[in-house]
């Protein structure tokens, strides 16, 4: 009995310190998004500049690109965490509905979605975690607010709470269950329906942000003479500068009006 607490004990452990909101990227992974990050910068001096010292300015920028990658890295993981969390939701309603206890309906869920995910997806490790600290009588409404402080997805905050006073106030929990299932079931929806609708729009956003490369790259390939008045004096890095600032500008403001938050 003892060897067994320790190994909850353990897995509780490495639960509570499992952080949705920070990416670990392996070694090989950090070292390629920088070696790209530098590519990135190579190509803006090949450009914009074609001297080796306005490379000298540009090294933060690898890291910084680096920063980007692993926060984009934890948006994706966090909104598919979202995406499985409905279907948790949707599972647990089955349950509650048939005259299962939250805690009941917990353990079928973990089931359920052991058969539609794979054994390593999130979700069903944090049900699988769930229904092994139920055992041990941890209340249901604390792992769902553990869960929710960690993953830092709205809905599964809000789920936790809503559980929380449930279970302390007293309420109905199944047509909670409901209510909750059928509110993150429709944020989705609608939040996929505007990411197919603007995926047009993406697509012309990212072609329109290499153009200005292109067209540079196209002259300076096509008729070098054309642009050599804009390197080698400081009028023509000025100018370029103005030019990479503006370019860098555009492109952040056209990400940030493709990208709708959940």
């Amino acid at each position: 009995m003892k060897s067994v607490n320790s190994r909850n004990m353990m897995s509780r452990d490495e639960f509570r310190s499992r952080d949705y909101t920070i990416c670990r990227l392996s070694v090989f992974e950090q070292i390629r998004i920088t070696a790209v990050g530098a590519g990135l910068c190579l190509t803006a001096d090949y450009l914009f500049y074609e001297n080796p010292l306005a490379l000298l300015p540009m090294i933060p920028f690898p890291f910084l690109y680096l920063k980007v990658c692993r926060d984009r890295a934890v948006r994706k993981r966090k909104q598919e965490l979202n995406y499985q969390f409905r279907d948790a939701l949707l599972s647990m309603s089955a349950a509650v509905q048939a005259g299962y206890s939250l805690e009941n309906a917990i353990h079928a869920c973990a089931k359920d979605l052991g058969q539609i995910y794979r054994s390593d997806t999130d979700i069903v490790q944090e049900f699988r975690y769930m229904e092994s600290q139920i055992r041990v009588s941890v209340p249901a409404e604390e792992l769902f607010r553990d869960m929710g402080r960690r993953s830092g997805v709205e809905d599964i905050e809000n789920f936790a709470s809503v559980v929380t006073v449930c279970r302390h106030m007293g309420g109905d929990m199944n047509a909670v269950i409901q209510k909750c299932a059928r509110m993150v079931a429709d944020k989705i929806d609608v939040y996929r329906e505007i990411q197919t609708s603007i995926t047009a729009k993406k697509a012309e956003q990212n072609i329109m942000s290499f153009m200005p490369a292109g067209i540079i790259l196209y002259l300076k390939l096509t008729s070098p003479g054309f642009l050599s008045p804009l390197y080698g004096n400081l009028f023509g890095i000025l100018v370029m500068t103005v030019c990479l600032a503006v370019y860098v500008f555009a492109y952040w403001l056209g990400k940030r009006i493709v990208e709708i938050e959940m």
